[in-house]
Parts: C-alpha cells; sequence; structure tokens
C-alpha cells in the first residue's frame, strides 16, 4: 500500500513528535490522548491487519515481498521516531527491525537495532527474545545460511552493539561462528598491495578468525566450529613458517649485498 507524501510527511512529523514528548525512564508507547498517539494507535491497526495477512501465507518466499511493501509503508513513522531519538516504546519500529532482517536490509536493520537498545526497547512479545538476542541471532543465521549478504562490516557492529548483553551462550556463538568464517575468507582475499592491509598480513586475519572461532567453541560446543579452528591452525602454521623462511632469505640478500 502506497501512502502520498502528505501523509508520508506528517507520519515522521508526528512521530517525531511523540519521541519528544517522551520523558525519561521506562519507554512507553505514544501517549493516547495526543495527536501523535492516536495516529500511532492507527498505525498499530495497520500493523496487526500486517501480521494477520503474513499468518496467512505459508511460503516464507511469498512472505519477503509482503514485508518488503510493509516496510516501506511504515518508514514515515519509523524515521521519525528514530529522528526524535528518545526512549518511546514502539512495536511498529521493533517489528520493521525484524521485517528488515528478514527481507535483507541488515544495514537498517543494525541501525534500528541500535536505537532500540539506546533507549532499552522491549521486543512484543509474540518474538519472545530480547532486541539484542534477536539482531545477533538473526544476522547471524543469514550470515552462514550465505556468507555473501551480509558484510563484515555488519557482523563488527552487531557484536560491538549485543556481545555484553544476556541472552542464551548458544545464540551468542552463532554470530562468533559467522565472525569466524567473515575474517577467514577476508584472509582468503588477503591483498598485500592494499593499503588497509594489516601489517601481520594474511595471518593477522586467521588470527581474527581463530580468536572468534574458538569464543564459539567454549560457548556453544555443538556449534560446528572444530573443523574450520582445525583448518585455521594449520593455515596460520604454514603462513608464520612462510614468513620466517621470506624473513631469512631477504635477510640473506641484505648480507650478500652489504659483503
Amino acid at each position: 500500500m502506497s501512502t502520498s507524501p502528505f501523509l508520508r510527511n506528517r507520519h515522521r512529523r508526528l512521530a517525531a513528535a511523540a519521541g519528544k514528548a517522551a520523558t525519561a525512564g521506562i519507554p512507553q508507547a505514544p501517549d493516547e490522548a495526543s495527536e501523535a498517539g492516536q495516529e500511532y494507535a492507527v498505525l498499530k491497526v495497520r500493523l496487526d491487519d500486517n501480521l494477520r495477512k503474513l499468518a496467512d501465507v505459508a511460503s516464507h518466499e511469498a512472505r519477503l515481498p509482503l514485508k518488503a511493501e510493509f516496510l516501506a509503508t511504515f518508514r514515515p513513522w519509523v524515521e521519525g521516531v528514530v529522528e526524535a531519538d528518545a526512549p518511546v516504546q514502539d512495536e511498529i519500529l521493533l517489528t520493521s527491525m525484524v521485517w528488515a532482517i528478514d527481507v535483507g536490509d541488515f544495514e537498517r536493520a543494525v541501525d534500528l537495532g541500535a536505537f532500540a537498545l539506546k533507549h532499552g526497547l522491549a521486543m512484543p512479545e509474540r518474538y519472545n527474545r530480547s532486541v539484542a538476542c534477536f539482531l545477533r541471532e538473526d544476522i547471524a543465521e543469514a550470515a552462514l545460511a550465505d556468507a555473501d549478504v551480509v558484510s563484515l562490516e555488519t557482523l563488527v557492529r552487531v557484536d560491538h552493539l549485543t556481545a555484553d548483553a544476556d541472552m542464551p551462550d548458544a545464540a551468542k556463538a552463532k554470530l562468533d561462528k559467522a565472525l569466524g568464517r567473515a575474517w577467514a575468507a577476508k584472509a582468503d582475499s588477503f591483498d598485500a598491495a592494499d593499503d588497509n592491509a594489516p601489517a601481520g598480513g594474511a595471518a593477522a586475519f586467521v588470527d581474527q578468525a581463530l580468536g572468534k572461532l574458538r569464543r564459539a567453541l567454549g560457548l556453544d560446543k555443538k556449534v560446528g566450529v572444530k573443523k574450520d579452528i582445525e583448518k585455521l591452525e594449520r593455515r596460520l602454521r604454514d603462513l608464520r613458517t612462510e614468513a620466517a623462511a621470506n624473513g631469512a632469505a631477504q635477510e640473506q640478500q641484505a648480507g650478500d649485498a652489504g659483503g
């Protein structure tokens, strides 16, 4: 469902107003007596209708274009909430975070998740998990299913946002596993000529990968990273042996040149 520019601007303005009216403390939904609160109530009815439509569709794949459509409808309101930067308990924003993950808009999902974490928002009861757990676990699962869809930078950001949050160890381990594999992939594509190449070369990326994979294993013995670790440990030994040999050869060349 598309909305007119007038309605989009109205939603953004009222959402921002709801945020500015919020007071410090426990996040609350917009005041029902305010114009912003009345608009939020109307949009909540639309959200509930959208959720019912999704529940009627059995295919996960078929739900994705619906979620993308619903996301676009609510975007002006959500942008207004974020613009106000205040602790408003907003189910529309939180559901948008979930849908953004589902449709593969991970950067937007992390932006909304960061806002929710900053202001202490609680996930709607139907999700049964905290904001941090949802963000960390679901984005990790997407990266593990297809390493090309989530960037390393996004995974690192999610880790920074959620590393200290309380959640089941198995959920936390999934992102460490995804990060370990992402760092390993970065080592695979290492280019010594790159201006941003680390001083330690590819070995530095392998070290990063091993740190994350070992952390994942420490959190969850069934996370499935033992073979990754064994492979990377062998690779790290080979890289260090190669580096030592290259260093010795350079010293020999320097000695021969000096002699």
